[in-house]
């Protein structure tokens, strides 16, 4: 930004009034709404409607929680601002869910506390700084949350974390759940990416976590997110993994984890046992694992050789289900294999 810049001799005009800026926190399923713009060259077309849902994900940008509205949003809506029954801008009109390339009432607007945030991070520094964990995680589902003793959407369940990030700072450990941010309360992935992204840098936050079914806070300092980071190597090819021992009653086939195989793997340092077979008809096919995962922890302890998978599983109970830690290039996830 050039602090040189003249703001006020932007726009050349008198007797402008500022448009009242709402609060899209506040905005409810059912709210009814305006779309302002000027689709297909129409000036000053207004068109009516509600908020269908909030926190939406459509897969077209990084960071996502869209309004989205079933007021009439068409090609050249984009940029115009999504009001509420009080004049006010609850959010910037700016993408359609159509099979026509016209309105068929879904239609998406970036929430105006996000752009708000955007605005002003680029009118103070002419960069938009956010922050980050540096940690791997996924939502909670019925099946994770059973293993974990917790209801579904009950916050998020940590996979991994990144050695030297601030999560790694904050005493965040792998299998923790994550609750609440700094008094906000966390349901899926989407809600505590957002909530970090926007904490003040350097700034302690508190966080709430479950571990061992015991809940605890921890102090969290925000740095700024790498421009590197989350960066993936290229596959190298498949893996050529040494002779594996099967493990039916999962449906799949393990073997030791070499150095050789996890560098194969783009997993350079990881420990564990790698699936070089998967069952069609088996838990672990139903269970969405694949050949080159690899099998970091089982029922939470840690495995590093077709012996220790011997031993945990001897204790498990399959029809309760067993809880895995896999790894893949792609990141960790937990997953659970039940006899149903």
């Amino acid at each position: 930004m050039n602090p040189k810049f003249n703001w006020s001799r932007r726009i050349k005009a008198d007797g402008l009034t500022a448009a009242k800026i709402g609060n899209s926190d506040h905005v409810a399923v059912g709210d009814w709404v305006l779309a302002l713009g000027q689709p297909f060259g129409l000036e000053g077309t207004v068109t009516a409607g509600i908020v269908s849902a909030t926190h939406r994900g459509v897969g077209i940008a990084d960071r996502e929680s869209f309004l989205q509205t079933d007021a009439a949003i068409n090609p050249g809506n984009s940029g115009g601002p999504l009001v509420n029954l009080d004049g006010e801008i609850v959010g910037i009109n700016t993408a359609i869910s159509s099979r026509s390339g016209g309105n068929e009432g879904i239609g998406f607007a970036v929430p105006i506390n996000m752009a708000n945030w955007v605005g002003t991070q680029l009118a103070h520094g002419g960069v938009v700084r956010r922050a980050y964990l540096g940690i791997g995680i996924q939502s909670v589902n019925a099946t994770v949350a059973d293993q974990f003793h917790i209801k579904p959407n009950e916050g998020v369940v940590v996979t991994e974390v990144r050695n030297g990030t601030p999560a790694a700072k904050a005493g965040i450990q792998s299998g923790d759940v994550i609750t609440h941010f700094g008094g906000s309360k966390i349901k899926n992935p989407r809600d505590l990416q957002l909530i970090v992204e926007q904490a003040v840098l350097g700034q302690a936050h508190a966080m709430t976590v479950i571990r061992d079914g015991k809940t605890m806070t921890l102090s969290f300092t925000p740095e700024e997110l790498p421009s590197d980071f989350g960066s993936v190597a290229s596959s190298a090819g498949p893996a050529q993994a040494p002779s594996s021992s099967s493990f039916s009653s999962l449906g799949v086939e393990l073997a030791d984890l070499t150095s050789s195989v996890a560098k194969q793997l783009n997993l350079d340092g990881v420990e564990g046992v790698v699936i070089t077979a998967v069952a069609a008809d088996g838990m672990a096919a139903e269970a969405g694992l694949r050949e080159g995962m690899v099998i970091t922890q089982m029922d939470r302890t840690p495995v590093k050789s077709i012996h220790d998978c011997e031993t945990v599983l001897q204790k498990a109970d399959l029809s309760k289900g067993i809880l895995l830690l896999v790894k893949s290039n792609e990141g960790s996830q937990f997953v659970v294999l039940k006899k149903s």
